[in-house]
């Protein structure tokens, strides 16, 4: 069964994650996990956040749940540069219902360690280089609504207080 993803407004997608200290056995199989949790929700990318283990872990594949083909799993990423400009509709796992064009660098550079702990860095643009940044920001306790204007955050958090009311009361019947 795959993992659980957490839903806006859990506290721990707030949470700046802490450092992977070592890629032990118990990391790799998180990350197992985080890639087969991400392909059955139908997402091209995951943070280790989002699953409820606040360290700074991701997973991207954008071949996307079908084909499975450019799995990524990035221990510990920063991005080290950015540059130029892009706006892209982005939506998440942890934000139901919500898609919206979010401004972010047009390309950058990604360093982080494999899970052999052996270094890497990647250059990317496009999608790829979108994904990064939205994926490395979860590490952060930063989601894509951070980054969209206030009234667009008021709109999309008056309708979450509204589920969660519905939800209560369909608890409450229950």
């Amino acid at each position: 069964m795959p993992l659980e993803i957490l839903k806006y407004p859990h506290p721990i997608l707030a949470r700046q994650a802490v450092p992977v200290v070592a890629v032990t056995p118990e990391v790799r199989e998180l990350a197992s996990a985080m890639a087969e949790a991400m392909y059955a929700n139908q997402g091209i990318g995951l943070a280790a956040p989002q699953v409820g283990h606040s360290i700074r872990l991701i997973v991207i594949d954008l071949s996307g749940p079908d084909k499975r083909e450019g799995l990524m799993t990035l221990v510990n990423p920063v991005i080290t540069a950015a540059s130029g400009e892009q706006e892209d509709e982005e939506g998440c796992l942890s934000v139901r219902e919500y898609r919206t064009n979010v401004r972010r660098a047009a390309t950058v550079t990604v360093k982080a360690l494999d899970l052999d702990g052996k270094a890497m860095e990647i250059e990317a643009d496009g999608l790829l280089a979108v994904c990064l940044q939205h994926e490395i920001d979860h590490l952060s306790g930063v989601l894509f609504i951070d980054r969209i204007s206030r009234l667009k955050r008021a709109m999309y958090d008056k309708r979450v207080k509204r589920w969660t009311r519905q939800r209560e009361t369909a608890d409450q019947t229950s």
